[in-house]
């Protein structure tokens, strides 16, 4: 706007309309320095962008890695979850199309050609090469899942799993909070005796043998827990308290252990814990 004032001077004034044209011709200089100096610029900007990923964590149920999904590709909420039952997944045959229990934790790359579906592809591919997809297989990830549910820590992954094996030769019923909380969509130290009589396939409390998929997305290290666990006779295990997973073969020492559990528990509550 400037420039065009100075062009349109009074005719009799002869020298500023030669400023004008100077001003002019400088003025277009500086624009074709400055953005000779910003397409460079911005062209590093987009060679130094910083790459995206996806981080998905061992245990989170097939839910929690729609919405994270979602969330970092930028979609409707639900659409992950709707692509999950028409992408085709390359899932074991006992599956039955859901892919709980195989999308694999792990971070992920994302750029602008990431889709929901080629996400949800190479989580479950990465799962296949990781687990396998025979029946045997997939039933080792259902354990994997409750195992990954249950242990306090890495190390307690293995009796766990060493617990559960006990229990199904045995024919007992396995008992697992983890099981009930999945069907009932929560995540909670508390069961009470009402939830243990709840009518689904999950409920391990009246119903024996495994829950029909798996109960979250396992890790590798739940898993390897799962396929080699330590040798033991135990049968039941409790977290008393943080780091603190006791294991016995005695009803009677499981019983005291979770009485301190609930004495912890109410403690806690009080403290606003």
């Amino acid at each position: 706007m400037e420039n065009e004032s100075a062009q349109k001077g009074p005719a009799s004034s002869p020298r500023p309309r030669r400023r004008g044209r100077l001003l002019l011709i400088v003025g277009m200089a500086a624009t074709v320095v400055t953005a000779a100096v910003l397409v460079p610029l911005l062209l590093l900007k987009e060679e130094k962008r910083e790459p995206r990923s996806l981080l998905i964590p061992e245990g989170w149920r097939s839910s929690q890695v729609y919405a994270a999904v979602d969330k970092e590709l930028g979609v409707t909420p639900g659409t992950t979850g709707k692509t999950a039952r028409t992408a085709h997944l390359k899932l074991p045959r006992a599956a039955r199309g859901n892919p709980e229990g195989y999308l694999f934790p792990a971070t992920y790359p994302v750029d602008e050609k990431t889709t929901p579906a080629s996400l949800l592809s190479y989580m479950v591919n990465t799962a296949g090469k990781n687990f396998g997809s025979t029946p045997a297989a997939y039933r080792q990830v259902v354990i994997a899942s409750i195992v990954q549910a249950e242990a306090d820590t890495v190390e307690d992954m293995g009796k766990v799993a060493r617990v559960i094996d006990n229990r199904l030769t045995r024919g007992m019923p396995l008992q697992m909070d983890s099981t009930l909380n999945y069907a009932l969509k929560r995540s909670t130290l508390d069961t009470t005796h009402a939830d243990t009589k709840i009518d689904t396939p999950y409920n391990t409390y009246e119903r024996t043998g495994l829950p029909p998929t798996p109960i979250g997305n396992p890790g590798r290290q739940a898993m390897d827990a799962t396929l080699k666990p330590p040798p033991g006779d135990w049968l039941y295990f409790v977290t008393v308290a943080p780091g603190d997973t006791r294991f016995t073969a005695s009803y009677a020492e499981q019983r005291k252990n979770v009485e301190e559990f609930n004495a912890n528990r109410k403690g806690a509550s009080k403290n606003g814990g």
